[in-house]
């Protein structure tokens, strides 16, 4: 599909909006000096947790425990971001652990 440089630059505006308006509107709504409503914190608690399930589940959905290596690259991997970060508590330490041990298991060993 090629795209007209008039559509190229109306795509890139309309991008270049949806980002400044998602990032700017939570400032708006709710400045400093206005107490954030309960339901706000609520979310602001539950989502990242839930992000991270949904994630989880959304990385699993495509693994075969019947066949082939039998998940168990995903065992491993998931088994040490849940070590790494029980002993250092750091989100990044944690996936990029977790991510490198997948790779290197998807590789070299099965």
């Amino acid at each position: 599909m090629y795209l007209t440089p008039l559509q190229t630059i109306g795509i890139i505006l309309a991008v270049a909006l949806g980002t400044i308006i998602t990032r700017f509107l939570p400032f708006l709504l709710f400045p400093e000096h206005k107490k954030i409503p309960e339901y706000i914190q609520f979310l602001g608690r539950a989502l990242p947790t839930a992000m991270m399930g949904l994630l989880v589940v959304y990385c699993l959905k495509g693994v075969n425990i019947i066949k082939g290596s039998h998940g168990l690259p995903e065992l491993i991997a998931i088994g040490v971001i849940l070590i790494l970060h029980r002993l250092k508590s750091n989100v990044l330490l944690s996936i990029s652990g977790g991510t490198i041990v997948y790779m290197l298991l998807i590789q070299f060993i099965f």
